[in-house]
């Protein structure tokens, strides 16, 4: 049993090796910026969250239509193009992963 365990140990530390790694930037020359934040998982899904339910209640409330009343209409395309930057994509991958290999050998 507990080889078993071993190699899975093994095996998730060869998949953590694919998705985390030290390179910051994937192209250096790219006039593209991004921002880092740095917070945990919990608070980011909190912040995707809200963002889409803003994103709803605009939409809701014809709060992305340019009026006599609202002269400042929210582009919410732009903030859901922001929501989709900051969705963590290839952790949810990794773990799958690591999900498949623990839950699937049951």
């Amino acid at each position: 049993m507990k080889t078993n365990e071993t190699q899975k140990l093994e095996n998730i530390n060869k998949i953590i090796g694919k998705y985390f790694n030290p390179s910051k930037s994937d192209n250096e020359n790219s006039e593209v910026y991004t921002a880092q934040i740095n917070i945990s998982y919990y608070e980011l899904g909190c912040v995707i969250t809200n963002m889409i339910k803003m994103c709803v209640l605009t939409l809701d409330n014809d709060g992305h239509i340019k009026s006599s009343t609202n002269k400042n209409p929210i582009n919410v395309s732009v903030i859901l193009e922001m929501v989709l930057e900051m969705f963590p994509l290839n952790e949810f991958e990794l773990l799958g992963e690591i999900n498949q290999m623990i839950v699937g050998d049951n």
